[in-house]
């Protein structure tokens, strides 16, 4: 689990710096050249890196544009460089995370990079799995009591390890648009006057309980 959290670190930082890189490239095409910015108008973000690259300094051409095009290269090549990164260490991830758990990682709507993250908050926080509401506690999918009076009534907990919560968030996503029962138990709650988003509260807290009895056990 030591592993995949070093693994995770890495890759964050270089999700967030390509998300900056591509921000600056997008910026720096809203100001160029009129050449430039017709050439990059209308270009996807997912395209925009390959794009950018691929511009060359003309000789003898205005300085403006030549430093632009030199500035918008050099950042693509990062964003490039980035994604050679990325795909490495997809693939660590990939065989450490089904080493460790792949119980957990058989479970529907759990990918990769869901189950890292769910690992990484239970290696990291060991004295607080002694049970499973302990874990939804952790993960903050937790009901609290916050009855008044005569009123009995539920809020949610709202602390908890917030990469666990959001791993938790995309494994319900996933299955509310793939999975045939989590379909049907969405459309019963939604005629029952649920919302959304008390919906998928809810079944973060079910998820929750099955991730728990699948993290492997040392």
């Amino acid at each position: 689990m030591e592993a995949i959290r070093a693994l995770m670190v890495a890759k964050r930082s270089g999700r967030d710096t390509k998300i900056k890189t591509l921000n600056q490239i997008r910026h720096l095409g809203f100001t160029a050249p009129d050449e430039l910015r017709e050439r990059l108008k209308g270009v996807s973000r997912d395209q925009l890196g390959a794009e950018a690259a691929s511009l060359r300094p003309c000789a003898g051409a205005d300085p403006v544009v030549s430093a632009t095009r030199t500035a918008m290269r050099t950042l693509a090549r990062r964003v490039l460089t980035l994604d050679n990164e990325k795909a490495q260490l997809d693939k660590l991830l990939d065989e450490l995370v089904r080493a460790t758990a792949p119980a957990l990682v058989a479970v529907h709507g759990v990918g990769v990079d869901t189950a890292a993250a769910l690992l990484v908050s239970a290696g990291d926080n060991p004295d607080r799995l002694r049970s499973e509401p302990a874990w939804a506690h952790l993960c903050g999918v937790a009901a609290i009591e916050a009855s008044s009076g005569k009123v009995t009534r539920y809020r949610l907990n709202r602390g908890g390890d917030r990469q666990a919560n959001a791993a938790l968030w995309h494994i319900v996503i996933t299955r509310m648009s793939s999975d045939p029962r989590t379909r049907a138990y969405v459309a019963r709650r939604t005629a029952e006057g649920r919302s959304k988003g008390e919906i998928i509260r809810i079944l973060k807290r079910y998820v929750a309980r099955e991730v728990y009895r699948n993290l492997p056990r040392h």
